[in-house]
C-alpha cells in the first residue's frame, strides 16, 4: 500500500472506474471504484463483494504479485501481464506467508515495497512530505483513489491527531484484502504492520491502521471488515496494539486448519 512512484509504465486514469460523492456537512469525501454490487456498496458480512476490475486495477495487481512471487514458496514463475486477478494476488500472498515467521513476512513486504520504488525515493518522500498536517491530509486524499484496487472503496474522514482536527483519516468500508483471505495473520503481517512501519520509518510520516474487525474485543459489535487509516498518528508498539490479542477468525479464514501451521497468525 505504501507506493510513492512505480516503475515507468503508462496506466489509464482512475477516473474511468470511479465516482466521487462529497458530503459538505460532515467533511467526508467518498470515492467508489470497481464495485459490481447493485447497491454500489460492499456486500454484507458473510457475502463476498463483487468487483469489476479494469486494466488499471489488473496492472497494479500484476506489479505487486510479480514482485511478491519472487519470495513465494513454490518458485518465482510469473503469469503474463494482466493474467493476475485479485484471487491470484491473494494466493501469492498466502505462499509468501508459508514457512515464515511474523517478522519474516513483514520483512518480505518491506522489500517488495522498496523494490517498487526508484532509488532514493524514501529520502525524496521525506523532503516532499515532512510530518505536517498538510502532508498527512495529502496522503490520505491520494490513498482513496489509488488504492481502491487493494482495499476496496474508502473515504477521507476528519480525525483528531494530537488534539488537532484534520482530514487525514481514511475509512475503508470493507477491506478487500481481509475479505478475500479472511485471515488475521495476512491482514496484520502482510498489510497493517509493514505498511505502518514503511510510512513511519522509511517515509518519516507516521501512520496507524486500525481494522475494526481486529478490535472486536473492545467493541460491542463487529459486523463489518472496515478499517481506519490515520496519517500523522504514531502507531503503538505491537504488544500494546489490539491486533496482538486478536485470535484467528476461524469462521471466515481461508487458511484455518487446526492441524496446520501454515498461518502463523500473530506469533513471532
Amino acid at each position: 500500500m505504501a507506493v510513492l512512484s512505480f516503475q515507468a509504465i503508462t496506466v489509464p486514469s482512475v477516473s474511468h472506474c470511479c465516482s466521487r460523492r462529497n458530503s459538505h456537512h460532515n467533511g467526508i469525501s467518498t470515492v467508489r471504484c470497481g464495485i459490481a454490487e447493485a447497491s454500489g456498496e460492499p456486500a454484507p458480512m458473510g457475502q463476498k463483494t463483487k468487483y469489476n476490475d479494469g486494466i488499471f486495477e489488473k496492472v497494479f495487481m500484476t506489479l505487486f504479485a510479480r514482485k511478491m512471487s519472487k519470495f513465494a514458496r513454490g518458485g518465482s514463475k510469473e503469469n503474463g501481464w494482466l493474467d493476475y486477478d485479485y484471487d491470484s494476488f491473494v494466493e501469492v500472498s498466502k505462499r509468501v506467508m508459508e514457512g515464515r515467521s511474523r517478522q519474516q513476512q513483514q520483512q518480505v513486504v518491506r522489500e517488495v515495497l522498496l523494490s517498487m520504488l526508484p532509488p532514493g525515493a524514501p529520502a525524496q518522500f521525506r523532503k516532499l512530505f515532512p510530518p505536517t498536517k498538510w502532508a498527512a491530509e495529502f496522503n490520505a486524499a491520494i490513498t482513496v483513489p489509488f488504492f481502491h484496487w487493494l482495499v476496496g472503496p474508502s473515504e477521507v474522514v476528519e480525525v483528531e491527531v494530537s488534539g488537532v482536527k484534520q482530514k487525514s483519516g481514511v475509512r475503508i468500508k470493507k477491506c478487500r484484502y481481509l475479505e478475500n483471505s479472511g485471515c488475521v495473520g495476512m491482514c496484520v503481517n502482510m498489510c497493517k504492520i509493514p505498511t505502518q512501519d514503511f510510512f513511519t520509518n522509511e517515509f518519516g510520516l507516521p501512520l496507524t491502521m486500525t481494522p475494526t474487525v481486529i478490535i472486536f474485543i473492545y467493541a460491542i459489535d463487529f459486523e463489518d471488515m472496515s478499517c481506519e487509516m490515520v496519517y500523522g498518528q504514531v502507531p503503538p508498539p505491537f504488544e500494546e496494539d489490539p491486533t496482538s490479542k486478536q485470535p484467528c477468525l476461524v469462521n471466515f479464514c481461508t487458511l484455518a486448519n487446526p492441524n496446520s501451521s501454515f498461518c502463523h497468525k500473530l506469533k513471532a
